[in-house]
């Protein structure tokens, strides 16, 4: 009987400490932005992705600080991404991480839909040349602007939490992160709660991966049959504005 008085004060406590005490999950920190992040549901082994499937990527970057560039996949037939590489740098210029952002797809032989990048990088910052965003594209690195507007940063954490919910018709989670993207999987659980907006993450923590992974996920990527028709792949994706290369 009092094993069963011990587990009920264990279900009593606050959900991190439970998580860590019952299932001895010490990711999960109290005032976590998301404390259902679990490396059992949502960590998987990598595999091959067939090359049928639908590729983009999604970068915050940051010269002083971190850039963070994340690669996403989703699972036809499903609505489940995958997120299947991570290219975390600091001190590489714009022009450098275009080079090293396109030899990585093109050692892997990808056809990458389509990248989507902070917007503010569109900005020309006082200077008279091309955007950080503009010499990249002309570098053959191509990107469309992040959402940034009002109640953007909200609403994509509304929906990473979404896609970290386990669907109950699939019994899959709709976001899973592959164990080689080492620094995503270390830096979610992490990520504290605004204190002054519980509604947001605080943006002074370790969040770079986290904006790339809120741009990527806020493109609201569809996986349906006609995507693998490659005569619809070319209809409305004309290169025709030189600002986003799209």
């Amino acid at each position: 009987a009092d094993d069963g008085l011990y587990e009920a004060n264990l279900l009593s406590l606050p959900e991190h400490q439970r998580r860590q005490l019952l299932e001895g999950d010490w990711d999960i920190n109290e005032g976590a932005a998301f404390p259902e992040f679990n490396r059992k549901v949502h960590v998987v082994d990598p595999y091959d992705i067939p090359s049928s499937w639908i590729k983009f990527r999604a970068c915050d970057y940051g010269y002083g600080s971190h850039t963070g560039v994340l690669w996403f996949t989703m699972v036809p037939g499903s609505e489940q991404l995958v997120v299947y590489r991570e290219l975390y740098v600091s001190k590489v210029t714009a022009t450098d991480l275009a080079d090293m952002i396109l030899e990585i797809e093109n050692e892997s032989g990808e056809n990458i839909r389509y990248g989507v990048l902070d917007s503010s990088l569109w900005h020309k910052r006082g200077d008279t040349g091309p955007s950080l965003a503009e010499q990249m594209i002309m570098k053959g690195c191509r990107w469309r602007p992040s959402d940034r507007s009002k109640g953007s940063r909200v609403a994509g954490k509304n929906e990473v939490h979404r896609r970290l919910q386990v669907d109950e018709f699939t019994e899959e989670p709709r976001l899973v992160f592959f164990s080689s993207c080492t620094n995503t999987i270390s830096q979610i659980p992490g990520l504290p709660l605004d204190k002054n907006n519980p509604e947001d993450v605080n943006t002074h923590a370790e969040d770079h991966l986290y904006d790339a992974l809120r741009y990527g996920i806020m493109t609201r990527p569809r996986s349906n049959i006609f995507d693998f028709d490659p005569a619809a792949q070319r209809t409305g994706f004309q290169a025709s504005d030189p600002t986003f290369g799209y």
